[in-house]
C-alpha cells in the first residue's frame, strides 16, 4: 500500500530509509531536500525530448516514448543502487509536483513489496515550507555573534563549541565560501534555492529556547543572500568580539587560504576585483607582492588598508549589545581552544533566566 505525506520535518525525514527524488540531474542540482538522493526516472535529455515531443508533435506519442524511457531507467535503478535493498526498505519519493514521475517510481516499489512512501505535491512542498520557514515567518532565534576584524579564528573557533555543547549556524558552510573576496571553496557555492533548503534544515534542527551562536557576516555570503528575517535578527543579536594582533592574524589567514596563496593565477584575479577606492598603484604594488610570493606581508597589508577599515565603518554603524571580548595572541589551536572555552562560558550565562 503507497502511503501518503506532506511531514518534512527532520524526525520524519530520518524515520526513512531513504528519500528518493526522481527527477533529472539538473532539477535535482538546482535544489533538493537535504540528504535526498538522485534516481531520475527521465535524465536531462530525455526530460527535453519529451517535452519538445509533447509541444511540436503529439501528447500519445511523448506519453508512449516517456513511459518506455521511465520503465528502463526505474529497472536499472532497481538492478544498481537498489539492489541491496531488502523487504524491510522504506523511502520516501518525490519528483517536482508528485505526479506522473514519482508516481512511476511508487507504484513499481509497491509491486516490489516496499512499505514506499510518496511525498504530496513533491518538491514543491518542501519548496514552500522553506520559503515559510525563512520569508513569511522568519524563525525567532536567540541569536550570539562571534565578532572581530578578519584572520582572528572565527569560523574555526565556531566549530569548536559544540564540543561545548553550544548551539551554532554555520552560514559560510552552508553557503560554502569564507564570505570574502578570497572566499571561493572548491566545489563551489549551492544554488540560492540550495543554499535556503540547507539553513532551513539547520534551524528546523535547532531548539529555539536556547542561544544559538552566528559567525557575523554581511547580507551575503559570496553570492549568496541570508534571508532578511534572519539577517534582521543578527543585526540586533548580543556579541562577542575577538581580537589578536595583526601578525598572528596574517599568519592565521596565509595558513586558512593556503590554496590561494599557492596559486599564483587565482590570487591575481583576486586581487584585481578589490574596490577601486584603492589606488591602482597600492593594487599593482600588492599584485607584485604576490607575485614574489610575499604572501604573509601582503595579507597584513590587505588588513591593514582594506579590511580593518572596512570592519571599523561597520562596527561604528551597529548599535548591538556587547557581551564581552575574547583576545586571542598567537591563534594556534590551543589559543583557539581557550578562546572557545571562553566563548561557551558567556553563552552559557546568556543561557540563564
Amino acid at each position: 500500500m503507497i502511503r501518503r505525506t506532506t511531514d518534512l520535518g527532520p524526525a520524519a525525514r530520518e524515520a526513512f530509509d531513504a528519500i528518493i527524488d526522481v527527477r533529472s540531474p539538473a532539477e535535482f542540482a538546482e535544489d533538493h531536500i537535504p540528504g535526498a538522493i538522485n534516481l531520475p526516472v527521465l535524465d536531462d535529455a530525455q526530460r527535453a525530448m519529451v517535452g519538445t515531443t509533447y509541444i511540436q508533435t503529439s501528447k500519445f506519442l511523448a506519453r508512449r516514448a516517456g513511459a518506455a524511457m521511465v520503465a528502463r531507467n526505474i529497472a536499472d535503478h532497481l538492478e544498481g543502487a537498489l539492489a541491496d535493498r531488502d523487504g524491510s526498505f522504506q523511502p520516501l519519493v518525490y519528483c517536482w509536483r508528485g505526479g506522473q514521475r514519482s508516481g512511476a517510481m511508487v507504484t513499481v516499489m509497491d509491486q516490489v513489496g516496499w512499505p514506499v512512501t510518496l511525498l504530496e505535491g513533491g518538491y514543491q512542498t518542501w519548496r514552500r515550507q522553506v520559503v515559510a520557514g525563512l520569508y513569511d515567518a522568519p524563525p525567532t532565534l536567540r541569536i550570539v555573534l562571534i565578532d572581530g576584524p578578519t584572520g582572528c579564528g572565527k569560523t574555526e573557533i565556531l566549530k569548536r563549541l559544540s564540543a561545548h555543547g553550544i548551539q551554532t549556524l554555520d552560514l559560510e558552510g552552508l553557503a560554502n565560501h569564507r564570505g570574502s573576496l578570497f572566499g571561493a571553496m572548491p566545489g563551489g557555492q549551492p544554488s540560492q534555492k540550495a543554499f535556503e533548503s540547507r539553513l532551513f534544515d539547520a534551524i528546523q534542527r535547532l531548539d529555539p529556547t536556547r542561544p544559538v551562536v552566528v559567525e557575523a557576516e554581511s547580507s551575503r555570503v559570496g553570492e549568496r543572500t541570508v534571508p532578511p528575517g534572519l539577517w534582521a535578527a543578527m543585526g540586533t543579536a548580543r556579541v562577542i568580539t575577538l581580537s589578536a594582533p595583526l601578525a598572528a592574524r596574517a599568519r592565521h589567514i596565509v595558513e586558512t587560504y593556503i590554496e590561494i596563496a599557492a596559486d599564483p593565477d587565482r590570487l591575481d584575479r583576486a586581487l584585481s576585483r578589490l574596490p577601486r577606492h584603492h589606488a591602482k598603484a597600492t593594487i599593482t604594488e600588492w599584485r607584485a607582492m604576490a607575485t614574489r610570493g610575499e604572501i604573509e606581508p601582503l595579507a597584513a597589508r590587505l588588513m591593514e588598508a582594506h579590511y580593518d577599515p572596512a570592519y571599523a565603518r561597520t562596527s561604528d554603524r551597529r548599535d548591538r549589545t556587547a557581551l564581552g571580548t575574547v583576545a586571542l595572541t598567537t591563534l594556534d589551536a590551543d589559543d583557539q581552544t581557550r578562546a572557545a572555552a571562553a566563548i561557551a562560558g558567556m553563552v552559557g550565562e546568556e543561557s540563564r533566566p
